[in-house]
């Protein structure tokens, strides 16, 4: 099958997962600038899942540019990634209205783990259908800023046992290991 529809479908979920998280974010009443001040908790938890929104679509953008087409098992695993990135909408929004409080942030977490565990397995599904010696398979490697990043996200949830600010901090040291652009599909193309 064509690859075509799977990218098409994939950014239009994606842009519409930015557009509900956006929604969230109600106006203030009051004309002044203090009447912003109550809103950042949800700004910031807006800001940290618009982030990972962005950096989920540019690895699925550059992934997608090794592949040349796509199969069943691939149109599912894709799926099951963007049921976990169509939850961030809830589960930021839950987090920025309760302050950063132990649950909501431990939610989060859970969330950006099962996305970052189906991202994982959309690449193997990916991987299994060029096959082991294909561009896109040589362009992923052994995926070690995946796996630590599963990794990562288990410490962070086990952090906000102990305080929610430090599972917090741990989600944005992942998504900051993530800003840079990744090369691997750049130097495989």
């Amino acid at each position: 099958m064509h690859k075509g529809r799977l990218e098409a479908f994939s950014d239009g979920v994606i842009a519409i997962v930015i557009t509900i998280m956006v929604l969230e974010i109600k106006v203030p009443h009051g004309e002044g600038f203090q009447a912003l001040l109550p809103l950042w908790p949800k700004f910031v938890s807006y800001l940290l899942s618009f982030l990972y929104i962005s950096i989920y679509w540019n690895n699925h953008h550059h992934t997608m540019q090794a592949v040349r087409s796509v199969d069943g098992s691939v149109l599912w695993s894709n799926l099951h990634l963007l049921f976990w990135l169509s939850l961030l909408p809830f589960s930021t929004g839950w987090m920025g209205e309760n302050h950063f409080a132990r649950q909501p942030v431990l939610l989060y977490g859970m969330n950006l783990l099962l996305a970052a565990v189906a991202y994982f397995i959309w690449l193997r599904t990916l991987v299994a259908h060029h096959g082991a010696k294909s561009t896109l398979a040589s362009a992923i490697g052994s995926d070690y800023k995946g796996k630590l990043s599963l990794i990562l996200y288990a410490l962070g949830m086990a952090a906000t046992f102990l305080s929610p600010a430090l599972g917090f901090l741990t989600y944005c040291s992942v998504a900051m290991m993530w800003i840079i652009p990744d090369r691997r599909m750049q130097r495989a193309l």
